[in-house]
């Protein structure tokens, strides 16, 4: 009896043992199941390792961006990221996109993207407020006691709809820039970025000067910053300093202040005081800072030629008088230029602003010569900027308004800059919001193509800028 007590015991006991190991490895099994669904659910395209799927995002279209942000989280920081953007740069996909800033009836600047190729477009958040630090601090309290008396009557902050007036643009790096300017009559030094990757704006660091009007180029992948207004106890008062930023440390640097020889000679005093030298315009052109310059007492500009900077020596030099004295002119006082495929282009607008004709600079002969008679200028309003130049997809393109006040982008094709010649006629072709011109010679004959059009209301248009990324 003992012995069969002993043995069924025996066997229990071996049947427990047994059990274990069979139930462990049920455990490990069901973890391992789990750890292989948690993997599954973390990847960005189920059953794809993510290297593979990181490819095939990097090969969309970035107007399809805005979609693949909407799917998940995954994907949505998977095209935030410096990754995919990379990699579209490796692959030698990256798109250029046109990047337009208004100005609404409320003062108000707001940025529209346009991706030439869908033709569709894209608003960019608001920029944020500019205030300065001073006034930040002294208004608080006023702000705080506004905020509550403006919430019962249900008003907006007026601090909301404040205007980056006179800021800078200029685009490095795959980024905007948004510099400077006048905030409550005072000139400022912040800088905004945004950054199209994660759709944000961002404040990096200020300028070394505070400065509005100021104009932009970039060189060698840094953005440089020269002349403009300052605001001191007499009013305002033109810059000759110039700076240059690099992005991928976010300091500024001084650059050799203009010389601003022409106005060093003029006569006398008394026109010395009274014309005050100021840059009208930046272009850069053969690797260098190219500056049109003007002497100005207000409403009235004579045009001086300009300045040259180089990066190489950091020295200033006169600019070809060629170059300086035949300059187109965009309204009084500033320059509209663009450079494509490394010919400078500039638009020299017509006293009735029904049309105007393009010029490009030849170099060899140190002379703008016309290579497109007749521009359609449909913009009939006083706005500080009714026409903008534009360079991408290796082609011209001029932004103005239609006759149904549509902001329109044209694309023009250019004839052969040697033959330059200003009997070259303008027809507006398929898609073009006005059929102009009979039968003319092919050889003289400039193609407008509207490649794009957007109501934006009665906008105006400030600036444009052109990423590739």
């Amino acid at each position: 009896m003992g012995s069969v007590m002993s043995l069924s015991c025996s066997k229990r006991k071996a049947t427990s043992r047994d059990e274990e190991p069979s139930n462990s490895s049920r455990k490990r099994r069901k973890l391992s199941s789990l750890n292989d669904e948690e993997e599954y659910n973390c990847r960005l395209i189920p059953n794809l390792p993510d290297e593979l799927s990181i490819q095939i995002l990097a090969r969309l279209p970035r107007i399809c961006y805005s979609s693949v942000r909407l799917v998940s989280r995954r994907w949505r920081s998977a095209v935030s990221t410096s990754e995919v953007y990379a990699l579209r740069k490796e692959l030698g996909i990256t798109e250029e996109w046109l990047y337009v800033l208004t100005k609404g009836q409320d003062d108000k600047l707001l940025w529209y993207a346009l991706d030439p190729v869908s033709t569709r477009w894209q608003r960019l958040p608001p920029m944020p407020v500019i205030v300065c630090e001073e006034e930040s601090r002294r208004s608080l309290w006023n702000l705080k006691v506004g905020e509550i008396v403006r919430s019962l009557l249900g008003r907006r902050d007026a601090s909301e709809q404040m205007p980056f007036c006179g800021c800078a643009i200029g685009s490095v790096d795959g980024c905007l820039y948004v510099l400077g300017g006048l905030s409550k009559s005072k000139t400022v030094s912040c800088v905004w970025r945004f950054d199209p990757i994660v759709n944000s704006w961002s404040e990096v660091s200020s300028m070394l000067a505070n400065r509005a009007y100021s104009k932009t180029g970039v060189l060698d992948k840094k953005l440089y910053v020269v002349g403009g207004v300052d605001r001191g106890r007499g009013g305002l008062s033109p810059l000759q300093t110039a700076e240059v930023y690099d992005p991928t440390t976010d300091v500024w640097s001084q650059v050799p202040s203009m010389p601003f020889t022409k106005a060093q000679v003029l006569p006398n005093a008394f026109l010395a005081d009274l014309l005050k030298p100021i840059a009208t315009g930046m272009t850069c052109y053969n690797g260098r800072l190219c500056v049109p310059q003007s002497l100005y007492s207000w409403p009235f500009f004579v045009d001086v030629g300009g300045e040259v900077y180089d990066p190489e020596t950091e020295l200033w030099g006169e600019m070809p008088s060629g170059m300086g004295e035949g300059w187109p002119a965009r309204q009084a006082g500033t320059k509209l230029s663009v450079v494509v495929d490394g010919e400078l282009y500039a638009f020299d607008p017509s006293s009735s602003m029904e049309n105007g004709k393009i010029k490009v600079y030849d170099q060899k002969e140190d002379a703008w010569k016309v290579v497109i008679g007749e521009v359609p200028v449909y913009d009939m309003t006083d706005s500080e900027s009714p026409y903008l130049l534009a360079g991408f997809h290796g082609k011209l393109h001029f932004i103005t308004r239609d006759h149904n006040r549509n902001v329109t982008v044209l694309r023009a094709d250019v004839p052969d800059v040697s033959g330059s010649s200003s009997s070259s006629k303008c027809v507006l072709g398929p898609g073009s919001f006005k059929e102009k011109g009979d039968a003319v010679n092919k050889s003289d004959t400039v193609i407008w193509k509207v490649i794009a059009s957007k109501d934006l209301g009665a906008a105006e248009l400030v600036s444009c800028q052109v990423i590739d990324i």
